[in-house]
């Protein structure tokens, strides 16, 4: 039985690492350091709310406490890759929010850091550790009802229309493909593969980000991903997988739990699983943080390197089809 307990620190304070934190006090053997914001008074705020021990008006400072042992960053995507690697230099392990890095250029850099360092890095692609979105990877790797022949994936939400905050700003990394269009990415990179061909159109905003953009994937075989994301409306945000002997479908908010699964069978017979979760979800990436790090692992066994370079290079191949450029 592993009895370390791993003092974590969280990098940028905003509403994901509010549900991070959030779910951090579930998680057995895990203890909430330090927090960090580049405001003193939000960190302190932040700080009381999850009980951290300690709080910082800088990044540089909680990164090189020494009594931290790994570290959560949240912070907009364009400060992923700069944070990761100051991290990883000071011997901190890191669980890094998607998007990883702006390009597969930034994700190369951190990636090399954590192997020349040997610190252990992980993107915190959260949809990956949950029950739901396993079981339905599990149902396409056993074949149970065959072949994947295709694959329909969207996530939309009304976005109110500030320019000033970071959805719409360029600056930091805004527009719907890097913050929300990358889950239907993901489901079709997860359960396919990666493509053969792509095909993507955006609607840009006045500030040069995309508003929605929607992207087909085509593989071998003629197995086809349809995927949309969009800041202009709110959609299903389901998957649904076409196999050969069946449907199934992760129903509304089909990237995080609770979730449920609708299977239906050629014949018309249907079936619904629910996979009840007490949690926001995010529990499940920090467990598997720890257990790796009980390992001395530096790279994860399922979220891998591979697999966020793989998801990077769909990413940026999406920009340049729509001539997304930061």
């Amino acid at each position: 039985m592993q009895s370390k307990i791993y003092n974590w620190g969280i990098i940028g304070l905003g509403k994901i690492a509010k549900k991070f934190a959030t779910d951090l006090q579930s998680v057995e053997r895990a203890n909430l350091k330090a927090v960090a914001s580049r405001s003193i008074e939000k960190a302190e705020d932040f700080a009381q709310d999850f009980h951290a021990e300690n709080f910082y008006g800088s990044y540089t400072e909680l990164i090189n406490s020494p009594e931290i042992d790994v570290i959560y960053i949240a912070t907009p995507h364009v400060f992923h890759k700069e944070l990761t690697v100051e991290c990883l230099k000071a011997k901190k392990a890191v669980l890094c929010e998607k998007a990883f890095g702006m390009n597969k250029a930034e994700v190369e850099e951190m990636i090399a850091t954590a192997k020349k360092e040997n610190v252990f890095l992980m993107e915190a692609l959260w949809t990956h550790f949950t029950p739901h979105y396993n079981s339905v990877l599990e149902i396409i790797q056993q074949k149970k009802y065959g072949k994947v022949k295709s694959l329909t994936a969207d996530f939309g939400f009304k976005a109110p229309l500030d320019f000033n905050k970071r959805l719409f700003n360029k600056k930091l990394g805004g527009g719907s493909l890097l913050d929300i269009g990358i889950y239907p990415v993901f489901a079709a990179l997860t359960c396919i593969g990666m493509p053969q061909k792509i095909d993507a159109s955006a609607q840009m905003s006045s500030t040069g980000i995309d508003e929605e953009c929607v992207i087909n994937f085509e593989y071998k075989n003629e197995v086809t991903a349809s995927l949309k994301s969009t800041l202009l409306e709110k959609t299903p945000t389901e998957c649904v997988i076409e196999l050969e002997n069946a449907t199934v479908k992760l129903t509304s908010r089909f990237h995080q739990p609770p979730s449920k699964i609708e299977i239906t069978l050629t014949n018309g017979d249907t079936q619904t699983i629910d996979f009840p979760v007490h949690t926001l979800g995010y529990n499940f990436e920090a467990i598997h943080v720890q257990e790796m790090l009980d390992l001395n692992r530096i790279e994860s066994t399922i979220m891998t390197f591979e697999k966020s370079l793989n998801l990077i290079s769909l990413l940026d191949e999406i920009r340049n089809k729509i001539g997304l450029t930061y």
